[in-house]
């Protein structure tokens, strides 16, 4: 089964974060078949400072 990474900006609580493993799990099994303890999912909180688009720092255009 798969391993699932998920990069987003730090700050997602827990609960948010157990949530959404719990639904990204589910789907999952229902698509590709297998049972959850086969889905690893791997949460990477990324610092906006550390995070670009479009030549961008995430940081700046918070501020803007």
């Amino acid at each position: 089964m798969p391993t699932i990474r998920i990069d987003l900006f730090e700050g997602r609580t827990v609960e948010q974060k157990r949530e959404l493993a719990k639904a990204i799990t589910e789907v999952t099994c229902k698509v590709l078949g297998g049972q959850p303890d086969g889905v690893d999912i791997l949460f990477y909180d990324i610092k906006r400072q550390d995070w670009a688009t479009g030549g961008e720092l995430w940081s700046e255009k918070a501020k803007s």
